[in-house]
C-alpha cells in the first residue's frame, strides 16, 4: 500500500491543523446552559474517592460484612525458623537485604565439628572479598568409616552481598572490593572414625627459626583424641608448589587415656602459648595433657572425676591459668583448679533440669559464663556469686532465654563485645543475641509485633541441621557454622 503525502491530507482534511496552530471550539457554551462533562463520575471530591474501597463502598464497611459473613482471615503472622512450620511444598529462603555477606559451602561429607584457624592476613579486616582458614572433622556415612578425614580448608572470594540494607553503592570502599565465586579449598588428613569435637590452637612465632605453628585436637567416635600439625596444610594453600612431607598426615599424639569412651569436650587453653589441652568423655572424666619443650605431649592420667553423667563441654578460664569450667549431662556446671592434687572441683551449680550441653566463658568479660540445655534454654551467669560453694548453690542465672524449643547445641561470646552471643539448636537456627538491650515491660511484650520473642534477639538465620557456629576471631562481626548440608559463612547487619 503507497504511503499518502502530506499535501494531500491537508487538501483533503479542511480541519486540519497547521504547525503552531490550536483548535477552536465551532460555538462556545450558551447562557444559562452547563458544561457537560461526558467522562464525569459519581464522586465530587477527592476526599469521597479516597474514603471508597475497591467496591465503592468504604473499606470498614466492606470488612465488617466479610467478618460477619465468616469470610477466611489472612494469616498475617510473622514467620519465624523454628517456631513455626512450613507446610508440604515449602521451602525457607534468606531475606539477601539482612546480610551483608551470605555464602554456603558443601564438602564431601558434613561436619559435627569444626574450628577457626587464626591466620597472618591480620586482624579487624573488613575488606571483601574474605578469606578463612579453618578445620574439620568429617562424619561419613555408616559402612563408609575409612572414609573420614581432618579437613583443612581455605574458604576464599567471600563477596560483599550488594543487596545488603546498609549497602552503600556510593562507599569509597567499593572500587576496591571485587565480586568473586566463593571457592572452597579442602586438604585432607585420612581418618578411620567420626570426629566428634575439634579444636585448633596457634602458637605465636617465638623467633625467626621457630615459625608460628597451628596444631589441632580432633576427639574420636572410637575414644582416642588425635593431635595433628597442620601447618605446612595451611601453606601448602598459599605457596605455589609447596609440597607436603611425606609424613605430614601422621599424628603428633593420641592421647588413649579415655580407652573406648567415647566423649565430646575439648579445649585448649588460651593462655599457655606451647599448647595445653582438656578432654572429657562419656563417663563424667577429665583428663589434661601438656605439650613438652621438647614438642611432646604428655597426659596426665589421674583424672578429674565429679560429674556423674558424660561431660559434653570444656572451657579454659581467659585470665586464670589454672581453671577451667565443665559442662555434663548431669546438668552441673562445675569450676575446677587445676593443680588441685584431690582432682575434685571446687564450685558446682545445677544450671538446668536436662542436660548442660555447652559453654562459654566471655573472653572481654571473664566473670561471665554463658550455658545451653538440652531443653532448649540458655542462661548467663556471674562467677562472682560462685565464690564459694554455699553462695554458688544459691545463684540465680542474670540472664535467662527460652526461645528455642530444641537442644542449644553450640554457644558462643562475640570475641570483640561482651554483649553478643551466637547460639545454635535443633530447631535449625543460629540466632544472634545483644544481652546489651533493656526495654520495660510494656515496651517488651513484643518484639516486631510479634509474641514471645524476647527483644534481646537480634538475627535468626535458618541452617538445616546446623550443630556448631563460630565468631570469626578477625572478621568483626562473621560467623561460620556447619550442619547437615555443608558449611556457612554470613554476616548480618546487625552485628
Amino acid at each position: 500500500m503507497a504511503k499518502r503525502a502530506a499535501e494531500d491530507d491537508e487538501q483533503t482534511s479542511p480541519g486540519a491543523l497547521k504547525g503552531g496552530e490550536r483548535p477552536v471550539a465551532d460555538s462556545g457554551v450558551a447562557d444559562g446552559e452547563d458544561f457537560e462533562d461526558e467522562f464525569e463520575d459519581e464522586y465530587e471530591s477527592e476526599d469521597e474517592i479516597l474514603e471508597a474501597g475497591v467496591d465503592g463502598r468504604p473499606d470498614e464497611e466492606r470488612e465488617a460484612e466479610e467478618r460477619a459473613s465468616g469470610a477466611m482471615e489472612v494469616d498475617q503472622q510473622t514467620f519465624i525458623p523454628g517456631r513455626n512450620k512450613l507446610d508440604a511444598g515449602q521451602t525457607l529462603a534468606p531475606d539477601l537485604s539482612a546480610y551483608e555477606m551470605l555464602h554456603t559451602l558443601e564438602p564431601t561429607w558434613p561436619c559435627l565439628s569444626f574450628d577457626i584457624v587464626k591466620d597472618s592476613l591480620g586482624d579487624n579486616r573488613k575488606s571483601y572479598p574474605a578469606t578463612v582458614y579453618a578445620v574439620g572433622g568429617t562424619q561419613a556415612a555408616a559402612g563408609r568409616e575409612r572414609e573420614n578425614q581432618v579437613m583443612v580448608m581455605k574458604l576464599s572470594g567471600l563477596s560483599r552481598n550488594d543487596q545488603a540494607g546498609n549497602f552503600d553503592s556510593d562507599s569509597e570502599d567499593d572500587d576496591d572490593e571485587e565480586t568473586a565465586d566463593s571457592i572452597l579449598e579442602t586438604k585432607s588428613i585420612p581418618l578411620t572414625s567420626t570426629t566428634n569435637r575439634i579444636r585448633a590452637h596457634r602458637s605465636p612465632q617465638s623467633s625467626s627459626s621457630n615459625p608460628a605453628t597451628t596444631i589441632t585436637a580432633s576427639m574420636q567416635e572410637s575414644g582416642d583424641v588425635l593431635i595433628h600439625d597442620i601447618t605446612p596444610y595451611l601453606q601448602s594453600f598459599d605457596t605455589p608448589g609447596f609440597q607436603l612431607p611425606a609424613n605430614a598426615s601422621k599424628a603428633l599424639s593420641t592421647i588413649r587415656a579415655h580407652k573406648k569412651n567415647e566423649g565430646y569436650a575439648l579445649n585448649w587453653s588460651p593462655l599457655i602459648p606451647a599448647g595445653k589441652l582438656l578432654t572429657g568423655d562419656s563417663t563424667g572424666t577429665i583428663f589434661a595433657t601438656t605439650r613438652t619443650e621438647g614438642g611432646g605431649f604428655v597426659t596426665d592420667t589421674n583424672g578429674y572425676t565429679g560429674h556423674t553423667s558424660s561431660v559434653e563441654e570444656l572451657q579454659w578460664s581467659p585470665t586464670e591459668r589454672n581453671v577451667f569450667a565443665s559442662a555434663s549431662a548431669d546438668g552441673t556446671v562445675k569450676i575446677w583448679d587445676a593443680r588441685a592434687k584431690s582432682r575434685k572441683h571446687a564450685v558446682s551449680v545445677q544450671v538446668s533440669d536436662s542436660d548442660a550441653n555447652v559453654l562459654s566463658w566471655s573472653h572481654l568479660t571473664p566473670h561471665l559464663l554463658a550455658s545451653g540445655h538440652e531443653n532448649g534454654t540458655w542462661s548467663v551467669w556471674d562467677l562472682r556469686q560462685w565464690k564459694t560453694p554455699s553462695t554458688a548453690s544459691t545463684s540465680k542465672p542474670v540472664a535467662h532465654f527460652s526461645f528455642h524449643k530444641e537442644q542449644i547445641t553450640s554457644l558462643e561470646w562475640h570475641p570483640t563485645d561482651d554483649s553478643i552471643v551466637s547460639v545454635c539448636a535443633g530447631d535449625n537456627t543460629l540466632t544472634l543475641w545483644d544481652l546489651a538491650v533493656e526495654l520495660d515491660d510494656e515496651e517488651s511484650r513484643f518484639t516486631a509485633d510479634v509474641k514471645d520473642v524476647p527483644p534481646q534477639l537480634l538475627f535468626v538465620h535458618f541452617m538445616e541441621g546446623v550443630k556448631e557456629g563460630h565468631w570469626h576471631p578477625q572478621i568483626p562481626g562473621a560467623v561460620m557454622a556447619t550442619g547437615g548440608s555443608g558449611f556457612g559463612v554470613f554476616r548480618s547487619i546487625s552485628v
